[in-house]
């Protein structure tokens, strides 16, 4: 996908997450019922996470191509590390926390 798009996808989803945070916040101010607003919070966190798992799609496939690209071998190294770091810290995985 091309940036143009992938920003525009982002950005949908982002807005999306907003909407359903202002419903959230009616709501709470109209003393919805507990479940009605948990299944909201519900959807606004499943739509950030979506958000987050495509940004992160995009970057490792963008910092991949720059590592390949990159005729440095410590360049490439610096690049996968960074790489790294950012997919644990997203993902909680690989011992951090």
């Amino acid at each position: 996908m091309k940036p143009a798009e992938s920003k525009k996808k982002l950005l949908t989803r982002i807005k999306r997450a907003q909407g359903q945070v202002a419903a959230i916040h009616r709501m709470l101010d109209e003393d919805a019922a507990c479940t009605d607003v948990l299944l909201q919070i519900s959807a606004v966190q499943g739509a950030l996470n979506k958000a987050g798992q495509d940004l992160l799609s995009n970057h490792i496939q963008n910092c991949l191509n720059e590592a390949f690209d990159d005729a440095n071998a410590e360049a490439k190294t610096e690049k996968m590390a960074k790489l790294l770091n950012i997919f644990e810290k997203y993902t909680h995985i690989g011992g951090r926390s």
